[in-house]
């Protein structure tokens, strides 16, 4: 059971959760809308850092306040729009998994991190076009709350959790 992929994400305040997963139902196409909205830090590390890795996100977060974060507005995915994140300190504790997992990262976890929760995606271009032109009239900043961090497995269909670690 084990030899499935592990992503990481961080996990978000009731709010912010209802709030991101209202505008996934609205938006998402219905037959590929599966999870709930989701920041993720990593999106495939191997089953072999589960022990690693579980204990590292439990240093990240044990007796740790939450990192700051916001929603500071939309992007574009091309084929999807999304609420880019910006959080320094959950950029920084991705920074040091990173460091950790260098030689084992994919190219996706290895380069540049865009922060985001996906709204809506495999869709024709010009339909992302249109929404991100249309939310943008009324998109306001706010503030999101990160309440921890969440292993998870995946194997091809909705995720299985592997574990939470909940900032103090």
């Amino acid at each position: 059971m084990a030899s499935a992929p592990i992503i990481v994400t961080a996990l978000l305040g009731r709010q912010e959760q209802g709030w991101l997963d209202g505008l996934r139902r609205e938006h998402y196409p219905p037959e590929r809308n599966v999870l709930p909205a989701h920041l993720t830090l990593f999106h495939h590390l191997p089953p072999s850092v589960e022990d690693e890795l579980k204990h590292r996100l439990n240093e990240a977060t044990r007796g740790q306040r939450a990192p700051v974060a916001k929603a500071a507005g939309l992007m574009s995915l091309g084929r999807g729009v999304a609420v880019r994140i910006e959080s320094p300190g959950l950029t920084a504790i991705r920074r040091d998994l990173c460091e950790a997992f260098a030689g084992l990262l994919t190219p996706q976890d290895a380069g540049g991190w865009r922060p985001h929760v996906t709204i809506q995606n495999k869709v024709a271009p010009s339909m992302a076009k249109l929404l991100l032109g249309a939310l943008g009239k009324d998109f306001r900043a706010r503030d999101v709350e990160i309440t921890g961090l969440a292993a998870w497995w995946y194997r091809g269909g909705p995720w299985e959790p592997i574990s939470r670690h909940m900032f103090a």
